[in-house]
């Protein structure tokens, strides 16, 4: 009989594990962001686009495209223009998901549900990380409904994304003395793997996820805060490019195993949050920053040549573009909060991130 009980409780605790969402939310803290955007101002303003996203998605028709081709490519090139349009989709999907687990609208659901299985029908993995990190808010999206949808979607879902995962697993850009195997391109990289491997379940990613986040933490950021990317391309532009996915890669894991990649530190002394506290006195004004001036990268240049105001080499950081990434440091420290609520003007959009809002839902105990 005991031996029994025990079999029930291993089963119970392996069905919780397989459905639970590291990723989204869970629905206690689903049941906790339903009464926040009903009772705060601030949560019902930063909750109300993604009302209208998905009231507009579920007029239209899915758009997937069977590869992304983005990375590499000057504004204004048609392939370009045609992947940006179709990844689109993982803002729908990510609205549909998400109105659906807040307010309960079965028709968005289904609608998530079509344009996850036309990206499954359709897309093919390529195994180019800046290509497949804009499909974030789909993986995020799939995360917050997978434990409500039917057996065969989910496995036809499941399936697609897994390819996505090993195609990145074994990216041709994560391999040799690439610049790619340590620059933003592989922390996007991490990043999509570990939304993936906890979207869906599958514990074979795990402990080289554990392996390649302190590689790539002592790798890819330096002990004065820095990093490589900051070096090579002399710009916050690609410092914020490059931490955004780690700080999401690192919340995802921390949630899923209590791992705390942001205040870890690598044997060279290297840590997420130096990088982090490197970058706060130039979001507060504090100091400024010529972005690009001394930019080794070709492709900075060809597209300053090419009239893209961001890639101007001189142009000072603008302060407010590095709110989001303190945001997102947020959920790790409140001190991120106080310095955001210290320089988003009151009337700004960004004072409704919503990442501010997900925060105050899924903040960590155990964390300052």
């Amino acid at each position: 009989m005991k031996k029994g009980i025990l079999l029930l409780i291993g089963f119970v605790a392996l069905y919780i594990n397989a459905n639970a969402q590291y990723v989204s939310l869970s629905n206690a803290e689903f049941a906790k962001l339903k009464q926040l955007v009903n009772t705060d101002a601030d949560a019902k303003k930063a909750f109300e686009p993604f009302q209208a996203t998905a009231k507009t998605a579920l007029t239209e028709q899915p758009n997937p495209i069977e590869e992304i081709t983005s990375e590499g490519m000057l504004a204004g090139n048609p392939d370009k223009i045609k992947s940006l349009k179709a990844v689109e989709d993982a803002d729908k999907i990510y609205a549909l998901a998400l109105i659906y687990k807040v307010e309960n609208d079965k028709a968005c659901i289904d609608k998530a549900v079509e344009y996850l299985l036309a990206w499954a029908r359709v897309n093919k993995a390529s195994g180019d990380p800046i290509d497949e990190t804009k499909l974030e808010s789909l993986y995020a999206g799939y995360d917050m409904i997978r434990s409500d949808i039917n057996a065969n979607a989910k496995n036809q879902i499941d399936s697609w994304l897994k390819t996505v995962a090993d195609g990145e697993l074994y990216s041709e850009y994560a391999k040799g003395d690439k610049g790619t195997a340590i620059n933003n391109w592989n922390s996007h990289r991490l990043k999509i793997i570990a939304m993936i491997a906890y979207a869906v379940h599958d514990g074979k990613y795990d402990k080289l996820l554990q392996q390649e986040m302190a590689k790539q933490i002592a790798i890819n950021l330096y002990p004065d805060g820095t990093g490589y990317d900051f070096k090579e391309r002399d710009a916050f532009h690609y410092h914020i490019y490059n931490l955004e996915p780690l700080l999401t890669a690192a919340t995802v894991i921390y949630r899923a195993t209590g791992k705390d990649y942001f205040n870890y530190q690598s044997p060279t002394g290297s840590s997420i949050k130096k990088s982090i506290d490197f970058m706060v006195p130039y979001v507060t004004g504090e100091k400024t920053h010529g972005e690009f001036l001394n930019s080794n990268v070709p492709f900075d240049k060809a597209r300053a040549k090419n009239g893209e105001k961001d890639y101007q080499a001189g142009a000072l950081f603008k302060p407010l573009t590095g709110v989001h990434v303190l945001e997102q440091a947020s959920y790790f420290s409140g001190k991120y909060l106080a310095v955001v609520k210290k320089v988003v003007p009151a009337d700004s959009d960004l004072k409704f991130d919503w990442e501010l809002v997900l925060n105050k839902v899924r903040k960590p105990s155990g964390l300052n």
